[in-house]
């Protein structure tokens, strides 16, 4: 994901936080849900936004008539998030929280041609795009380590692992991707203690492990015009920045 898009989400974040510190500190005279972190168990549920990306390597390959594609993802689209969540608390200050959900959002692939020239009349020897729509079954899996409570307040980190599955149906485009993948994540945000509920705004960050391009195109045999791009690429792993409000 390119800087400018983490310097807008990481903007957004810190505005929100401090409505909601603004929101907490109203109140710091009065301790809201002094018992809230003292619960074996607790549940609720988030919603949110996911900025999807794909880290592509691309391996200069020259086709027969001379040209050599380069695949990217110049630009994000935000996506909607929902999640159900469950806390086990391990201890004072760490908890484990399991929080399944569906993220809904987009990539945009582009294609160019390097040894293409933009004046061309036939724009699809230079420039090509592909747009990728995920629907994700995800299980995040988070350790929560969380700092002592000031008044309303008390920020943490996460680290943990997240499965996804893509819904998405089976597609014959340029690129062709697995629908399973694991990514590791970590995170940061803060408890906001309401008069009858915890706000927890968090930002996290997820790199996937596997290779997710599907290099093997029996569909594509037959069409060298397309399988070029499959040819050009080594390897795709997923990227995301998810933006979640926990409501516990």
């Amino acid at each position: 994901m390119d800087l400018t898009k983490l310097r807008h989400i990481a903007w957004m974040m810190l505005l929100l936080l401090g409505c909601a510190t603004a929101l907490a500190q109203d109140n710091d005279m009065i301790l809201n849900r002094p018992y809230a972190d003292v619960k074996p168990l607790h549940f609720g549920f988030s919603v949110g936004m996911n900025f999807q990306n794909l880290a592509i390597t691309n391996n200069g390959f020259i086709t027969e008539d001379g040209e050599e594609w380069y695949a990217d993802v110049p630009a994000h689209s935000p996506g909607f998030s929902v999640n159900v969540l469950a806390d086990l608390r391990l201890s004072e200050h760490f908890n484990l929280r399991v929080s399944p959900g569906l993220y809904f959002g987009n990539k945009m692939v582009r294609y160019l041609n390097h040894r293409g020239n933009p004046e061309w009349l036939e724009q699809s020897h230079y420039k090509q795009s592909q747009n990728v729509k995920s629907t994700y079954i995800v299980v995040p899996i988070d350790l929560k380590m969380s700092a002592k409570r000031y008044h309303n307040m008390r920020p943490y980190f996460t680290g943990g692992v997240m499965y996804i599955q893509d819904l998405a149906k089976e597609r014959s485009e340029q690129l062709k991707l697995k629908n399973g993948d694991v990514m590791l994540t970590v995170g940061l945000g803060c408890d906001f203690y309401m008069p009858f509920f915890k706000l927890c705004p968090e930002i996290k960050f997820c790199f996937g492990l596997k290779n997710i391009l599907e290099k093997n195109r029996p569909d594509l045999e037959d069409n060298p015009e397309v399988m070029r791009f499959t040819q050009s690429v080594n390897k795709v792993k997923n990227n995301m920045v998810v933006l979640t409000f926990f409501f516990e």
